[in-house]
């Protein structure tokens, strides 16, 4: 009884030990475990006023998927976020954000894009966000 036991156990050993080499493997492979933590500037690139679009700072989250914005041409809109960035950016009081208005509606919009700090300060540095 002893000798299965025995058996058993040096049997056990080895499965750990080869699950082990597996993990070291795996994670060497597939790149497994933690990634390093990049600047957010370094993530993301500036993107720029297109025809149509607008620069704007958010006043206030109503709640939703809306919020009130004050654009560079003085008007304040309510501005939904598109379904794209909606999952991906948390959009906060006073961040710099890039909106298109409605062609129907002019006083609304989507939120096309939400600018980092670095980047908001850039942009107030190169006079974009006149009036807001």
């Amino acid at each position: 009884m002893s000798n299965i036991q025995i058996n058993y156990s040096i049997n056990l050993y080895r499965i750990i030990r080869f699950l082990f080499c597996l993990k070291g493997l795996l994670t060497e492979v597939f790149k497994l475990g933690k990634r390093k933590v990049l600047s957010e500037s370094d993530l993301k690139e500036l993107v720029m006023p297109q025809q149509g679009e607008l620069l704007g700072r958010v006043i206030k989250l109503v709640g939703g998927d809306n919020i009130i914005v004050k654009c560079t041409d003085g008007k304040v809109r309510t501005c939904r976020i598109r379904g794209k960035i909606k999952r991906r950016m948390w959009i906060r009081e006073h961040d710099v954000v890039l909106i298109a208005p409605w062609d129907f509606q002019p006083d609304k919009a989507d939120i096309v894009w939400r600018y980092i700090s670095a980047h908001a300060e850039k942009l107030q540095k190169d006079g974009f966000l006149e009036g807001v």
